[in-house]
């Protein structure tokens, strides 16, 4: 299994260096110090590597802030400090925007699947704390794929292409609209 995490690790520097069309297999089993027929071990192909590359990081995104939120003690507390992981981790692998957004070209399927995965456990999580009596009632499904746009576009504009702001005021502001929304008040 080293091998294969090896593989996924070179095959993400080639294509978030190189982009999916120009990268290349022999640069990924060089990057990942292996030769190119263990390449073939593990992957059919240059598209199967990507496909299995977009899981990857889609599974590890999710695990990072699971890991985060899982003490958190309300679903709000767990918006703001997913929210916040969720920047961090885009910082650290800055690759993951330029992977995932050419998937929706290179292997749409594996894009779709990529969110679908995210908003399935947000639905859930949401549904939970409307039971719990956290948040009030509404449709989960939009409102997972809502936070996932809120935090996919932030992310891109405060953690990658401004990678030195600071995000406490990114997600303050984040999770105000979030609570409140845009209305002043009760409508009289």
């Amino acid at each position: 299994m080293a091998t294969k995490a090896k593989l996924l690790e070179a095959a993400e520097a080639e294509f978030g260096e190189r982009g999916y069309h120009d990268g290349s297999i022999v640069e990924i089993t060089r990057r990942a110090g292996v030769g190119l027929g263990t390449f073939y071990v593990y992957f059919e192909s240059k598209e199967a590597v990507f496909r299995a590359l977009v899981t990857h990081m889609g599974h590890e995104t999710r695990a990072h802030i699971a890991r985060q939120v899982e003490q958190a003690p309300d679903r709000l507390s767990a918006e703001r400090i997913g929210m916040r992981a969720f920047f961090e981790f885009a910082r650290s692998h800055r690759n993951l925007y330029k992977i995932v957004m050419e998937s929706q070209f290179v292997a749409e399927d594996s894009y779709r699947a990529y969110y679908d995965s995210f908003a399935e456990g947000y639905r859930r999580n949401l549904q939970a704390a409307v039971d719990r009596g956290e948040i009030r009632p509404g449709d989960a499904d939009i409102r997972a794929w809502s936070l996932i746009g809120l935090s996919v576009f932030l992310g891109m504009r405060y953690a990658i292409w401004d990678e030195t702001a600071d995000l406490e005021p990114v997600v303050d502001a984040a999770l105000d609209m979030i609570e409140r929304g845009l209305s002043l008040g009760p409508k009289p």
